[in-house]
């Protein structure tokens, strides 16, 4: 290993690349594979979710279910051990303290909060630290903290009998205290608040209707065995059958494993989902980088095959056994690939804090059971693959034919195989080139797309009165300041996940359309503060109620109008609204969600009753001194609320956060295997150059150019790069074409793709093994044939 150590160099360096970056990848997968995996009899646990089945054809996926149904599967269904139901909370006011007005301490929380049955801790395993969190929530205004939280609220002082206030109306007790969740999970809740205070907190909330599909809603049932929930799932039309009458046909409840709520992207999580294929994908780009760093160390063992090929016969002359000969090459692998792991480790520890900052995700390298397995088995597939292979061939070297000189390069690993195994390299590297640029342009489309409305400088902050005049003295303070053009009171913003909407009855027709509309709930402020452009008709009245309605593009085609102007005047009834009210504008289709879905049918109107948010559109001039103003005004008109402000663009980018980070990977594990291809490269040209070194020399006696050298020298290694990009190119098509149908709007795979990524490949194989290849052909001829 020292005498060749320039070898051993790029080995080793190749396998720590390699090895750091499947330890990275496993580590990502690790926590997504584990979620909710540390529950007790996280077999037999399930979620209940409700489908909505539309005239239309098309079916709506909800993880959540009707409240009732909890004690129905209690009580009904042999097959459920314990059922629990948690209502989320999306927005709530926790105000901690001693219940002096200046002394509390005020907390805007958004999720982690919830009013939860009591056998949620029977279904779900948490660790009782203070008082039993059951008996806890089986009584009115009592509540369970997570450890983390009671600290958050109350600091070092003991949270049993400590009190908060929801909202800065309902009060509870904090009852019992459970540790934090020992491993990932998609049901975290810090603030466990029992069932019964909902009846206090929100008196108007009917917890008996099995229309009640509220987004945050989850229903959880532990079963007493894991096949007995198809037999549930028969039992289910029935249920459905004798509570929604003639509406049964649109609903379908389904018993969905815990271990597989991660993965559902098909519906709207505490959480966001991740793709099980993501997983897959990334666990075969791990695979596949230590694959190429074990390609260039057998295409160096072998390369060096023949420097070894007199050691191996005199070994062998002395007694010793073709076993003893693959131990010691097994050996002398085994030693590389140690440094390798201690140097890998050392890695994956320096590059972690940027790895947790692109997944967002609390990753940390411990040696654990898991952890410990597949570094073992990693490390020992990495011996066995890089080693065995030219460890059988240089033990098996004839003595007589090695001590003579007589081997030729094919007896010493094969030239041709060195050319295939430099080829899969390529191949790997190139096809992870060509999915970053695919990757890279999508994400560029997705940020410079014309979403039909504009995401920059517009705050939105929250709205915690719904009085008129409260409101309008807030929309009149702001405008005074000459930093802020225009402000209006919405529910939603243009672009939001919370996707609300029903169905509606067009022009005095007896039927509801079969198709659902969603709504955007906004003043007439609505279009000027987010640029939504009329196409058609006026823009909305102030009202005090829903009055009329502005449609967009999409739902004037679906009703069959393709001039805009034709369904002015016409009428619609909304679910929100009895009777039928006049469509008096038609606006430009806007993007609703992400790029990954379609534009669907909307209609705007005013309904004060819902506002949540202000919309704020400022100038860019000075944002930060804008948004101090808007803050002190807020501040003085609710003293007793937390201020909190989102900027749309921000909202906008975190549809794509999955798109980001598998951007930034792609990127990443594209300049790791286009590093360890070079790494081989370089190394093989090495070896190409010092046993062609006097022919070098005789040919530049001969009078051959240095050009003509490093085309010489060069010529094959680029058809080998040449070979490698035109087998990745159709593979790499097929599977970021397949990426790519995950958006409704996406961009072309175009040729220039693959011509671009062929020409860096070319390119950046060109540079490695023309210094080489240059060096070898300056060198001087009289030195190189001194010793012949």
């Amino acid at each position: 290993l020292w005498a060749q150590r320039s070898y051993t160099l790029l080995n080793t360096i190749g396998l720590t690349i390699g090895l750091a970056g499947s330890l990275l990848i496993f580590l990502f997968i690790r926590h997504h594979l584990s979620t909710d995996c540390y529950h007790a009899h996280a077999d037999r646990i399930f979620r209940i979710t409700t489908d909505v089945h539309l005239d239309d054809g098309s079916i709506e996926y909800n993880a959540e279910s009707p409240q009732p149904l909890a004690e129905v599967l209690r009580r009904d269904y042999p097959q459920v051990e314990q059922a629990a139901f948690l209502l989320g909370v999306r927005e709530i006011t926790i105000s901690a303290g001693n219940g002096a007005g200046s002394e509390l301490r005020r907390f805007r929380e958004h999720k982690g909060v919830g009013f939860v049955e009591p056998q949620w801790f029977d279904v779900l395993t948490y660790t009782r630290l203070q008082g039993d969190p059951i008996t806890a929530l089986g009584q009115p205004n009592r509540a369970v903290l997570t450890e983390s939280w009671a600290k958050r609220y109350f600091g070092e002082a003991n949270p049993i009998g400590q009190r908060l206030l929801l909202d800065n109306r309902t009060p509870i007790t904090v009852a019992a205290v459970v540790a934090e969740p020992p491993g990932p999970t998609d049901t975290y809740l810090g603030l466990f608040i029992s069932m019964p205070t909902l009846n206090q907190h929100d008196p108007t909330l009917n917890q008996t209707d099995w229309w009640q599909l509220v987004s945050l809603n989850r229903l959880y049932v532990r079963l007493r065995q894991a096949d007995d929930a198809a037999s549930m799932t028969r039992t289910f039309p029935a249920l459905i059958k004798k509570q929604y009458g003639s509406m049964a046909h649109m609903i379908e409840f389904e018993v969905q494993p815990l271990h597989s709520v991660h993965f559902d992207v098909s519906r709207i999580n505490y959480n966001p989902a991740i793709r099980s294929s993501l997983l897959w994908s990334l666990g075969l780009i791990g695979l596949l980088l230590v694959i190429a760093a074990c390609i260039n160390f057998v295409n160096l063992a072998t390369a060096q095959a023949l420097r070894r090929s007199k050691e191996v016969g005199v070994r062998k002359s002395l007694g010793s056994s073709r076993v003893q000969l693959a131990g010691q090459f097994l050996l002398e692998t085994g030693l590389v690939v140690a440094a390798a792991a201690v140097l890998a480790i050392l890695l994956t520890v320096a590059l972690l804090p940027t790895f947790r900052s692109w997944t967002q995700l609390p990753l940390l390298l411990h040696f654990n059971g898991p952890t410990l397995a597949f570094s073992g088995a990693l490390l020992m597939g990495v011996v066995l693959l890089a080693g065995t292979y030219p460890a059988a061939v240089l033990s098996g070297f004839s003595p007589a034919f090695a001590l003579r000189g007589a081997l030729a390069g094919r007896l010493a690993g094969g030239f041709a195989l060195r050319r295939v195994l430099v080829v899969v390299q390529f191949v790997v590297c190139h096809a992870l080139l060509i999915g970053a640029l695919v990757v890279s342009r999508q994400v560029r489309y997705i940020q410079q797309t014309d979403l039909g409305f504009r995401k920059d400088n517009v705050v939105m902050v929250g709205l915690p009165d719904k009085k008129k005049a409260s409101q309008e003295a807030f929309r009149q303070r702001l405008l005074q300041y000459p930093g802020i053009e225009s402000v209006s009171f919405q529910h939603r913003s243009p672009a939001n996940a919370l996707n609300y909407g029903g169905q509606i009855k067009f022009n005095g027709k007896p039927g509801w359309e079969p198709y659902p509309v969603r709504e955007r709930l906004a003043d007439a402020y609505y279009l000027p503060t987010y640029g939504l452009e009329l196409v058609a008709g006026r823009n909305l009245m102030p009202s005090d109620s829903i009055r009329e309605y502005i449609i967009n593009e999409t739902l004037a085609r679906k009703l069959g109008f393709r001039n805009p102007n034709q369904v002015l005047g016409k009428t619609i009834q909304y679910y929100l609204s009895e009777v039928p009210l006049p469509i008096v504008g038609v606006v430009r289709d806007f993007h609703q969600k992400s790029l990954r879905d379609q534009i669907e049918p909307c209609v705007l109107t005013t309904f004060p009753n819902m506002y949540a948010q202000v919309g704020i559109r400022i100038s860019g001039s000075n944002p930060t001194q804008t948004l101090a103003h808007v803050r002190e005004v807020w501040q003085s008109l609710y003293p007793n609320e937390v201020f909190e402000h989102e900027w749309l663009h921000e909202q906008v980018a975190r549809f794509y956060e999955t798109e980001t980070l598998v951007g930034r990977l792609v990127n990443a594990f594209a300049v790791i295997a286009l590093l360890i291809c070079c790494l081989g490269l370089y190394g093989l040209v090495a070896f190409t150059v010092g046993q062609r070194t006097k022919e070098i020399g005789i040919r530049k006696v001969l009078g051959a150019s240095v050009a003509g050298i490093v085309a010489l020298l060069t010529r094959d290694f680029v058809k080998l790069v040449l070979v490698g990009i035109a087998t990745a190119s159709p593979l790499a098509w097929w599977a970021m074409n397949g990426w790519l149908q995950s958006f409704a709007y996406r961009i072309e795979i175009g040729p220039w793709v693959f011509v671009l990524a062929g020409g860096l490949g070319v390119l950046i194989a060109l540079l490695t093994v023309s210094y080489q290849s240059i060096r070898a052909a300056l060198l001087d001829p009289v030195k190189t044939l001194r010793s012949e």
